[in-house]
């Protein structure tokens, strides 16, 4: 089960919305839903988590791009939104990966066993832990070290940090 909220700051605090995910396919996609959310193109924080094993912080500024922080990435690569998530800060196109699994470049016939099963660039392999940027939320009262150890309600905790318990609380 998932939960996904966005947060958008505005000039009297932060707004917050639950999203649905379920035309999210990228990380452009959740980028476009959460600048649709976003106030004069200010701050806006999604906030993801799989039942406490993982949670994912994305945070978009106006235009520019996307910064991206996964608590557990090995984790998150097990789920269709934290695998978007891990594909994305690995440098991984799904697309181009399916296409390349489809093609025949190993030299083997249809329906010959290949002889030795190796790691391509692609297959780059997910850490276990933490990935992407743990400084994402630095100047909103979250540092690296404090987002590095949340677990649990870690939202909850975020949430506190930025002042709007009782905003996220209502949308969950």
């Amino acid at each position: 089960m998932y939960f996904a909220a966005l947060l958008a700051r505005t000039e009297d605090g932060w707004e917050a919305s639950d999203t649905e995910l379920d035309d999210v396919e990228t990380l452009t996609d959740l980028a476009d839903l959460a600048r649709e959310a976003a106030v004069d193109d200010d701050t806006v924080v999604a906030l993801v988590e799989q039942e406490d094993a993982w949670f994912g912080v994305i945070r978009l500024d106006g235009d520019d791009d996307p910064r991206v922080f996964i608590s557990n990435a090995a984790v998150a690569a097990r789920s269709s939104y934290g695998a978007m998530l891990t594909d994305e800060l690995l440098g991984r196109d799904k697309d181009v990966e399916d296409e390349l699994a489809s093609l025949d470049l190993d030299g083997t016939e249809d329906g010959e066993p290949e002889t030795q099963q190796g790691e391509d660039e692609a297959d780059t392999p997910v850490p276990a832990g933490p990935l992407g940027d743990a400084r994402l939320l630095e100047d909103l009262g979250i540092g690296e070290k404090e987002l590095l150890i949340l677990d649990g309600d870690a939202l909850g905790a975020i949430a506190e940090a930025l002042g709007c318990t009782d905003i996220l609380e209502a949308v969950r």
